[in-house]
């Protein structure tokens, strides 16, 4: 009898040390994954943290010649690492966010009432490019 609650004991043992390992091996996945996530969407974050200068501006739908040489004529942004975005586009921008997602391909701005600008954004060394609905812009790096 002492046996077999032993091998009972024994094997609710091995059950519940499996269980643990498993949500261990589970738990550590989720990290090295959280990390690699971390890591991929800060590398576009990193890109965008600068001062922008719009140098072209592509309209998909009507725009007058005026709007467009003022956004060409006064076009900055200005993104800083704590999510703040400042600058001009069709109007000033004075305490806006910013989010980077898809691993720096999706851009949405919001102004200071929490107006939504989406884009897909190509970010490089030197050049940010902003494809929304409206308008295609490009912008260079201040330096």
């Amino acid at each position: 009898m002492l046996g077999i609650k032993l091998f009972f004991v024994s094997f609710s043992y091995l059950i519940i040390n499996h269980k643990i390992m498993k949500n261990s091996k589970l738990f550590i996945f989720g990290l090295a994954l959280a990390a690699v996530l971390m890591i991929s969407c800060s590398k576009g974050r990193n890109k965008l943290i600068n001062s922008w200068k719009i140098t072209a501006v592509e309209p998909k739908i009507p725009m007058s010649d005026s709007l467009k040489t003022v956004i060409l004529t006064d076009g900055t942004l200005t993104f800083t690492k704590d999510g703040h975005v400042t600058g001009y586009l069709t109007r000033e921008i004075t305490n806006g966010t910013y989010a980077l997602t898809k691993g720096g391909k999706s851009l949405v701005i919001k102004d200071e009432v929490g107006t939504p600008y989406p884009c897909e954004s190509t970010i490089t060394s030197d050049q940010l490019i902003l494809d929304s609905k409206e308008v295609k812009l490009t912008l260079k790096k201040i330096e």
